[in-house]
């Protein structure tokens, strides 16, 4: 059965202020939420988002000024709640898939980590327009495109240390299939050629797939697989897992909040998980419900600090509450007791 910890609300590292969004009808969603007798546990995230201004569109490069009211905004609640801000890390992350919906919060929290990020783009040009011109030391761009394997030249992984794959495409026809950009060609092809070509001092591979992979014969995921995006991303799993790479696999539910593909660096920094900050960590493929972009982006990068979250699969879902923020202490109870709760199934 599922445990509650209350929590004092807690702002995150990237304390994310924006609009919240509009929850729909439940009768328009695939997926509905969460029982809660599921094996999971519950946290929180708290991050808001104003809308951007025609100034913030504009201004794309992360100023001091900008860190520092990120960093010490709700200060009474983050002296309480989260660690400050990391210093510089060894780590060296590629994002592939960093200009998507959860790629580009990814980049833009490992940006205020201090970690040192590269990014894997089919347009290196929109990493300028998203995070701004950074410095090398900071944010490395290299063009390519993982459905093509004579573009992952081995120079593009050199000295990475991690990688976080977010890439992705809508799961019905529609203008992002363009130029052949079908679930076939990116969940299933581009993932098998990403991991290829990885090599093999990585430390750890985290791949963003989808709740119920696994049941793509079942009611509603058989609705969602008619083009074959639950079957692909599924068989990009199963090659991850027996590559003999170290690894992480994220399937979060129906993604909400954003995407903010059209933002710049500075309203990123401010994105909001709304009132859904709760965090609901599971495995077995049993949860069922929604999840805020940014929650999925921040267990991305929490997992690459935990030994025990080595060739595990969580399934994440966000609801209304507080939680985790960035503490990293609350993110490691969550991931242990959605292990604990599976083992005692």
């Amino acid at each position: 059965m599922a445990s509650r910890i209350p929590l004092s609300p807690t702002t995150a590292i990237i304390p994310l202020s924006i609009k919240a969004f509009t929850k729909c009808p439940q009768a328009t969603y695939l997926f509905t939420s969460p029982s809660p007798n599921s094996p999971s546990l519950r946290y929180g995230f708290k991050r808001k988002v104003p809308p951007p201004s025609s100034a913030s569109r504009s201004n794309v490069v992360v100023s001091e000024q900008v860190i520092e009211s990120l960093t010490t905004s709700d200060s009474t609640q983050v002296s309480q709640s989260t660690p400050s801000t990391p210093s510089s890390s060894s780590k060296l992350v590629l994002v592939v898939g960093g200009t998507g919906g959860v790629g580009q919060l990814v980049v833009a929290s490992l940006l205020t980590r201090n970690i040192k990020s590269r990014l894997l783009l089919r347009n290196p040009e929109k990493a300028a327009t998203l995070f701004g011109k950074q410095d090398e030391e900071k944010l490395q761009v290299r063009q390519g495109d993982t459905r093509n394997p004579e573009d992952l030249d081995p120079s593009i992984f050199e000295g990475v240390t991690h990688v976080i794959c977010c890439t992705g495409t809508t799961a019905f026809p529609s203008r992002r299939w363009d130029g052949d950009n079908t679930p076939e060609r990116v969940d299933w092809e581009g993932v098998k050629n990403l991991v290829s070509a990885l090599p093999s001092s990585l430390k750890r591979i985290v791949l963003v797939t989808s709740v119920g992979v696994t049941k793509s014969n079942e009611l509603p995921w058989s609705v969602m697989n008619l083009f074959g995006v639950l079957k692909y991303k599924k068989m990009g799993e199963d090659f991850v897992r027996n590559s003999g790479l170290p690894y992480t696999i994220i399937r979060p539910g129906r993604l909400t909040d954003g995407p903010y593909t059209s933002y710049d660096l500075n309203t990123l920094l401010q994105a909001t998980a709304g009132e859904r900050r709760a965090v609901v960590v599971g495995q077995g493929d049993k949860l069922v419900g929604e999840v805020s972009r940014l929650v999925v982006a921040e267990a991305c990068i929490q997992v690459l600090d935990f030994d025990f979250t080595q060739s595990q699969i969580y399934e994440i879902n966000s609801v209304k509450g507080e939680g985790p923020g960035s503490d990293p202490e609350k993110w490691e109870e969550l991931f242990k007791a959605a292990q604990k709760s599976l083992a005692t199934l």
